[in-house]
């Protein structure tokens, strides 16, 4: 094993050992102080960008340097010619997210150290950080769709947990429910996607190219992936989920829906740029949800009664149009949208809290009056038409409406049939255990006569 792999090795292990250490300590009833969490935290992020420096110098010096640095540890398991490999990569597609998510995680836990200080939650923020990280790592680093698809199922849950963060007030833990559904939905996409792979292709390892994919297979795993990517990036329709998932702490705000989870699903889309080249209809799609997209999050964001909601719906405008430079093929262009995007609203999802208080604080000392926005009334047919996108604006287009009636009400209703089930057949084992035990301890219970 090389220098570049060892370091690839630590950058995307080095959060998992420290949750799984964490996590270990206090299953043992041991907590450690604040000072210690955000030390710790500092020191592992710091190792870890000096690692992505590393990195970044073996590729630009390397002459190899579109093929990165792969390292395969074996397969999770092998079943004739089906095989699920284990192998991290870092190219020039993967390390700019990978350097993303490294300074970031580092800057939300140096943030959160003075954010959430005294919150009896503390402990439980850093633990999921520090999963969260590991998991985007897992995500960017991933040379296959089989371990970006464990990356990102571990994005997903320390999502929903952190929007269910402050799990004493109801609306949390409701919004990380509905959250945790439209994920369980979309993902479907991508596990149909890797199965598809297997089938078709023989192999999901990203170096490969899939050049040898052609027709109809290659539409339908553009399609699913393309499935995937918009319930994870909150695009139309699955984008009602964005403003309730501003329930969670604004740090984590930040970094899942301001920086690295709401784009976790445009680089699933650059991973599969090769199959989509191929495939215009699927190419086209991507540029039909994305542009929706942009003009949902558009009017949507300009009613906003809140700051945090009014970001993430300036987000998702970004994210769509992102969306559509991948549909294009403008696959860096879309690479340094997503840098600067990820950057400018994790700065403006921090400041936002303060922004607020420096507002009012500024008009209070003024002695004026705060200026409320006014909708301006207009007669005729252009009066009726601006009322009606007022409405459907307020109502974020209809899509929690439609997203409560046909993809969380079912969901609650299956999970519901379950639980009756589970029920049920709890009871009957117990009625069982109740008639046959007797039948089996009487007889030998009693003393033999004889």
């Amino acid at each position: 094993m090389s220098i570049p792999q060892a370091v690839l090795i630590w950058v995307v292990l080095a959060p998992g050992v420290v949750f799984a250490a964490l996590a270990l300590f206090w299953l043992l009833g041991y907590t450690p102080g604040e000072k210690f969490l955000t030390r710790l935290s500092s020191a592992i992020y710091l190792g870890c960008t000096a690692g992505i420096a590393v990195l970044s110098w073996t590729i630009l010096a390397s002459r190899a340097a579109p093929m990165g640095i792969v390292i395969s540890l074996g397969n999770w398991y092998a079943i004739g010619h089906d095989h699920f490999s284990l192998v991290f990569m870092a190219d020039r597609l993967s390390l700019p997210f990978l350097a993303l998510a490294v300074v970031l995680s580092g800057l939300i836990g140096h943030f959160s150290a003075t954010y959430l200080h005294r919150e009896p939650g503390f402990l439980r923020f850093y633990l999921l950080l520090h999963l969260f990280a590991f998991g985007s790592f897992l995500a960017f680093a991933g040379g296959s769709f089989d371990v970006l698809a464990v990356g990102w199922e571990i994005v997903g849950i320390t999502s929903v947990l952190l929007i269910g963060f402050f799990q004493q007030r109801s609306a949390p833990v409701e919004n990380g429910l509905r959250v945790f559904g439209i994920y369980r939905i979309c993902d479907i996409g991508l596990f149909a996607a890797i199965f598809a792979l297997h089938r078709w292709a023989g192999t999901t390892a990203l170096r490969r190219g899939f050049s040898h994919l052609h027709g109809m297979p290659v539409v339908v795993v553009c399609l699913l992936l393309l499935f995937a990517a918009s319930g994870k990036a909150a695009q139309v329709p699955f984008s009602g989920w964005l403003p309730r998932a501003m329930e969670g702490p604004t740090p984590s705000s930040a970094i899942f829906y301001g920086a690295i989870s709401i784009h976790v699903g445009a680089y699933l889309l650059l991973r599969a740029e090769p199959l989509l080249a191929r495939s215009p209809l699927a190419s086209g799609c991507v540029i039909l949800i994305g542009g929706l997209t942009a003009l949902h999050g558009t009017f949507a964001g300009r009613v906003s009664a809140d700051a945090k909601t009014s970001l993430a719906y300036a987000t998702l405008t970004q994210v769509g149009i992102v969306f559509i430079e991948i549909g294009l093929g403008w696959k860096w262009l879309a690479v340094a949208h997503i840098m600067g995007n990820a950057i400018i609203r994790t700065l403006q999802y921090l400041r936002a809290p303060s922004m607020l208080r420096d507002y009012h604080q500024m008009y209070a000392a003024s002695g004026h009056k705060e200026p409320v926005a006014a909708v301006s009334k207009r007669t005729g047919r252009l009066g009726q038409i601006q009322l009606l996108f007022y409405r459907w604006s307020f109502d974020r287009g209809h899509l929690d409406t439609i997203l409560d009636r046909w993809v969380i009400a079912p969901l609650f209703r299956v999970s519901e049939c379950l639980a009756k089930l589970d029920k049920m057949g709890t009871s009957a084992s117990g009625v069982q255990a109740h008639l046959i035990l007797p039948c089996m301890s009487g007889p030998l219970s009693q003393e033999n006569p004889e």
